[in-house]
């Protein structure tokens, strides 16, 4: 659901509806929380040590991913609250950093994935 509301996101966001765009990127971030959320409980019903290299390539994926999720939000508000030419500089800095988000969060989905079907369900 998170990848879906991304996507979105950034569709809304390229063509500059904001009325659309700010609320989604609300239900992102929420759907965000929630999937985080739902993965630590799915990962206490398996051994995740037993899927190996992805484990620790995963966890450490997803961290990095979350924080990033700062940067499209901070040079968003910044984008919003410029005005004249100062948007229109900041504006490629949340372009790129939204899609390094978007990307890291799709790599992050299919290394979770790959690390749970690389498990083995605990007793």
């Amino acid at each position: 659901m998170t990848v879906v509301l991304l996507v979105g996101v950034t569709l809304t966001g390229l063509t500059r509806r904001m009325r659309l765009h700010l609320p989604l990127v609300g239900a992102a971030v929420a759907s965000l929380g929630g999937a985080i959320f739902f993965a630590v409980q799915l990962g206490e019903l398996y051994d995740l040590e037993a899927a190996g290299l992805i484990t620790p390539i995963h966890l450490g994926l997803a961290k990095l991913t979350t924080a990033l999720y700062l940067a499209p939000l901070l040079t968003g508000l910044a984008t919003l609250r410029a005005r004249g030419p100062a948007r229109e500089r900041l504006r490629p800095w949340h372009r790129a950093a939204a899609f390094l988000v978007l990307g890291l969060t799709v790599v992050t989905t299919v290394t979770g994935a790959w690390m749970i079907l690389a498990s083995t369900p605990l007793q």
